[in-house]
């Protein structure tokens, strides 16, 4: 099969996934259950998403500035800083990093 069918099998599939919400009774997803799942399935995928962007860089391993933005947005966050103040200790983080020649 070519490339475009399984495009199309994809697009179908998640077609077929987000029609198939819609018929799940309502009572299912108000639940306490389908609340705390949903929950932990969003704090692991928003995880796992930051540990690949942290750490992997094409096919490869590599530790470089983004090592050091992470670890000063996670610092800004145990001392419980506003978002704004996250994301900016990790972009002069990095941008320090960098100007020193890592990464």
């Amino acid at each position: 099969m070519s490339l475009w069918w399984w495009i199309l099998i994809a697009a179908a599939v998640a077609y077929a996934t987000k029609l198939a919400g819609y018929l799940i009774p309502r009572r299912w997803l108000e639940s306490e259950r389908a609340l705390r799942v949903a929950g932990c399935l969003t704090i692991g995928l928003l995880a796992s998403l930051t540990v690949t962007n942290a750490f992997v860089s094409g096919s490869s391993v590599v530790l470089d500035a983004r090592l050091g933005a992470l670890a000063a947005a996670a610092v800004a966050l145990l001392l419980r800083a506003p978002f704004l103040v996250v994301v900016l200790s990790g972009a002069v983080a990095a941008a320090l990093l960098r100007l020193a020649g890592w990464g």
